[in-house]
């Protein structure tokens, strides 16, 4: 199975540096005119795909229905590809995480594994989910060509468990529109790295 993932067009708060997590934003006129540009690249230089994964928000939704209209595929949810949720972070800037929340932003809780701010989700946590849903993809759309909409975080993660590891997992960053092709074995799990050790 060969998946390609395209990260969500921007939003406002993509603009603004914001936190979205999970956040239900919308694209703003800058995203829709990205998308709809994407949208006619795909259609015209990649082969044709068999599916059209998208995720419940409405930023990745929107996108969806874009390639959707191009492409003459249905989209499929696809929930297991959430975007990560930041807890007490959500909608804030950097500077306004650390302004408010000193202590969690001195112990870097974003960056480490086991921990996340208050209400929000670990990375190890995303990593399993995502990993079981790349695991659940390849055993199910053997030979199939996949396009997904997805999120940064989302795609970080899908990277560094089939192709390259976790050692440049937070310098690596896949732009709004940008693309990521993998391709999944369904004899072998994804799980072929695992992350590093230690900073929680």
């Amino acid at each position: 199975m060969e998946l390609v993932v395209i990260r969500h067009a921007e939003t406002q708060a993509n603009a603004e540096g914001r936190y979205q997590g999970a956040l239900d934003i919308g694209l703003n006129d800058d995203g829709v005119r990205q998308i709809s540009r994407l949208a006619e690249e795909v259609s015209v230089a990649l082969p044709s795909f068999d599916r059209l994964l998208a995720l419940p928000l409405l930023r990745t939704r929107e996108c969806a229905a874009i390639l959707s209209r191009q492409l003459g595929l249905p989209v499929e949810l696809a929930p297991a590809f959430c975007e990560r949720d930041v807890g007490l972070f959500e909608g804030l800037t950097q500077a306004e995480a650390r302004a408010r929340y000193p202590e969690l932003w001195a112990h870097n809780i974003t960056r480490r594994w086991a921990e996340a701010p208050p209400g929000g989700e670990t990375l190890d946590e995303v990593i399993a989910r995502v990993s079981q849903g790349l695991t659940a993809q390849a055993s199910t759309m053997q030979g199939e060509r996949v396009l997904l909409v997805a999120h940064g975080v989302v795609a970080k993660v899908i990277r560094a468990v089939t192709i390259a590891g976790f050692d440049d997992f937070f310098a690596w960053q896949l732009p709004n529109g940008g693309m990521l092709a993998v391709n999944l074995d369904s004899s072998i799990s994804p799980l072929r790295f695992n992350r590093p050790v230690g900073q929680g």
